[in-house]
């Protein structure tokens, strides 16, 4: 709370993220697959076999796993290290490790390269490290990114974006006034001003997203919404 009475975001850095997954705090991690990625799956897929589909800020997820499955390729970037090795542990995957010096980073990769989780700073990720995807599931990772970055993120994933890319986006919205985030409230204005000069925005979906561990942040209401983002 700021002297004027305001809430102010909390500005986090990488460091701070790895320390939560240090220290457990990491209530937003999914012990199961997303309903939203589960009912929405075809619209990215869009009749596609065998696409490669990236997740920003993938922390453990087990939706990676699920994908992988189906026969998708999954690239993931991370930056706490024991996220990673968590999900190969957590999943029983067999996996390798590489150094990447161009991210000053490391590939975790699967045995049969359905799995590929990159350990870097975010900002030092780009299409030239392994080319462009033709999925985006984003869910816990624009909204949890400080508000200044936005540019910056929104900059790295059109660049990872295909022609015939569909990147489905999980946003939060509450009442910015009571809590600031993270996960930071994400409006309608706000993914349009991020990508809508060259991208078609759809929200395809808005639920109530309230949960009891939610009281802390004193909200008494919460929507996930789901945009599908494609190029134009």
């Amino acid at each position: 709370m700021s002297e004027t009475g305001t809430v102010t975001s909390k500005v986090m850095s990488t460091d701070e993220w790895v320390q939560r997954w240090d220290e457990r705090a990491i209530g937003f991690h999914k012990d199961t697959i997303h309903p939203l990625l589960e009912k929405h799956l075809l619209v990215m897929v869009n009749g596609k076999t065998n696409i490669r589909i990236f997740f920003p800020l993938c922390g453990k997820a087990l939706d990676m796993k699920w994908l992988a499955d189906q026969g998708h390729t999954v690239i993931g970037v991370e930056a706490a290290q024991k996220a990673v090795e968590e999900f190969f542990e957590e999943q029983k995957v067999p996996f390798t490790t590489q150094s990447v010096p161009a991210i000053n980073g490391k590939l975790f990769q699967s045995e049969d390269k359905k799995l590929n989780i990159y350990c870097c700073d975010f900002y030092n990720f780009s299409k030239d490290i392994a080319g462009q995807v033709d999925g985006i599931w984003d869910r816990g990772a624009l909204v949890a990114i400080n508000n200044e970055d936005r540019e910056k993120y929104a900059t790295i994933l059109k660049g990872l974006m295909a022609p015939g890319c569909r990147y489905l986006l999980s946003a939060l919205q509450y009442d910015e006034t009571k809590y600031a985030g993270p996960p930071h409230h994400l409006s309608d204005d706000a993914v349009q001003q991020l990508y809508g000069d060259k991208y078609s925005i759809e929200m395809i979906d808005d639920v109530d997203a309230l949960e009891s561990r939610h009281s802390q942040w004193g909200i008494d209401w919460l929507r996930e919404k789901v945009f599908l983002i494609t190029p134009k």
